[in-house]
C-alpha cells in the first residue's frame, strides 16, 4: 500500500467502523454506468442521471469487511475511464 492509499485506510478507519455500511459515489458517462454498478457484487445501486443524460450519478451502498476492501473497490473504480470519486 503506498502513503497515499495508507492516509486514506487511516481516514476510513477514523470515520467508519468495519465491517460495516459504506456509500460509494461516483460519477460516469451513460454508457459506463453498468460497468460501476458491477463493481460490488449484491450491493444496492441508485442511479440519477444528470439533466442532459450524458452522465449518470451512481450510489452503491455495500456493507464492507474492512477498509482494505473499500480501498480495493476504488482502484478498481480507478480504471474506469472518466470516473469520478465524489
Amino acid at each position: 500500500m503506498n502513503a497515499e492509499e495508507l492516509a486514506f485506510k487511516e481516514k476510513l478507519e477514523g470515520a467508519h467502523n468495519f465491517p460495516g455500511h459504506y456509500s460509494f459515489k461516483f460519477i460516469v458517462k451513460t454508457e459506463q454506468q453498468q460497468v460501476v454498478e458491477k463493481l460490488v457484487d449484491g450491493a444496492e445501486v441508485r442511479i440519477k442521471p444528470s439533466s442532459g443524460n450524458k452522465y449518470v450519478s451512481v450510489t452503491i451502498e455495500a456493507e464492507m469487511e474492512s477498509s482494505e476492501d473499500v480501498i480495493n473497490i476504488y482502484k478498481e473504480a480507478k480504471k474506469i475511464e472518466g470516473l469520478i470519486a465524489l
